[in-house]
């Protein structure tokens, strides 16, 4: 999911100790894992820094709880989840694509080709310009191996691509800044909701595929957070402070389609390379149960303005909260950093429930094996 100039979408989250020994299950490896990353704003970690776009979150109070306490592109206060998860598989996070900074070694850790704003379909997040769209992510994806072979050989690339983690995080956008971007859109013209989510499974499919002809073996692909349940959309469509009914509903058609997806493609192939991560049942658990988690409200974000601070951008100017730990959502679209790591620890070692047909430490467990 995602966010950005004015909507987009967000995924999900225990208490922060907890991920460290999660990690220590894990059999150790000659050499951490390359990790690839593709999606919009919940997984962008910079790449529209680099470019003109409105979609940018390069500006305080963006990174507050950073490492540096600087604004780094990341649409949190702090760590996101493909840095969580980097963290989870004993890799140093991976640089943006467009990074300067990504060469040499540096290739070989992975790269982050996400982009905030983008979704399965080409026409969403048009308003925000130069974003860097999913088919274009993966053409990164492709000269990025063109420049790995220079460095390590073909073959050598090959086994890395191979090995690598893939983690994809798209389909917010396509609600929250398409279908529902303005009343009567394009797209609610053109489709009823069921139909629209067909749609988008279809397109998804094309995206999936291509991403294991480019040499992806393990793909984590995120469905939609409860979409109704940001602040932003509680402010804008929601009822006495309640979920947005049709955002909701959005998420309910779209996620199971999404799974089922994944259960014919790996079917296909005759093999576990997608592994669905069930971003709203993750969510669900503390918007519904804040307390539990260790939040005083998820329904309010730390940072925005108007009802719920789900009106417009976090910026400068804007409510902020003094201790964001007790926040589970950031801005009005996505999660703060400790909600991030009750998301990345359900990943890691979550049940069934939310990680289908496994978790990431029986991935890694399984894939030290081979």
């Amino acid at each position: 999911m995602d966010m950005s100039s004015s909507s987009s979408s967000f995924t999900c989250w225990i208490m922060p100790g907890l991920l460290v020994l999660a990690m220590a299950s894990f059999a150790p490896q000659a050499e951490a894992r390359a990790f690839f990353v593709f999606g919009d704003s919940l997984v962008d970690n910079g790449n529209n820094n680099y470019l003109a776009t409105t979609a940018r979150a390069d500006a305080p109070p963006y990174g507050i709880d950073y490492p540096t306490h600087r604004a780094t592109g990341r649409f949190s206060n702090g760590l996101n989840i493909p840095d969580l998860i980097s963290e989870a598989i004993g890799s140093e996070p991976t640089l943006p694509y467009l990074s300067p900074a990504l060469t040499g070694e540096r290739l070989l850790v992975g790269a982050n080709f996400a982009s905030a704003g983008i979704g399965i379909l080409n026409d969403t997040g048009i308003q925000f310009l130069n974003i860097i769209r999913i088919y274009k992510q993966l053409e990164y994806f492709q000269q990025y191996q063109q420049r790995v072979s220079a460095l390590i050989g073909a073959e050598q690339t090959e086994r890395l691509v191979n090995e690598g983690l893939v983690l994809m995080t798209l389909g917010g956008n396509d609600f929250v800044n398409n279908y529902y971007l303005v009343p009567y859109s394009a797209r609610s013209r053109q489709f009823t909701l069921p139909d629209y989510v067909v749609y988008l499974i279809s397109e998804y499919r094309k995206i999936l595929i291509r991403v294991y002809e480019l040499g992806a073996r393990r793909v984590l692909v995120t469905g939609t957070g409860p979409l109704g349940c940001v602040p932003a959309e509680i402010a804008m469509r929601g009822r006495n402070g309640e979920c947005s009914e049709e955002l909701q509903r959005a998420a309910g058609l779209f996620n199971p389609q999404l799974v089922q997806l994944i259960n014919e493609l790996n079917a296909e192939i005759g093999s576990d390379i997608f592994v669905a991560a069930n971003a709203y049942e993750m969510n669900m658990d503390f918007v519904n149960n804040p307390q539990t988690y260790g939040f005083v409200t998820s329904k309010v974000a730390c940072c925005g303005q108007g009802p719920y601070n789900g009106i417009g951008l976090c910026t400068v100017v804007s409510n902020l909260c003094p201790n964001r730990d007790i926040y589970a959502f950031w801005d009005p679209f996505h999660p703060s950093e400790r909600a991030n790591r009750i998301i990345v620890q359900q990943i890691v070692t979550g049940s069934t429930k939310y990680m289908h047909p496994m978790n990431l430490s029986t991935i890694m467990l399984l894939d030290s094996r081979t």
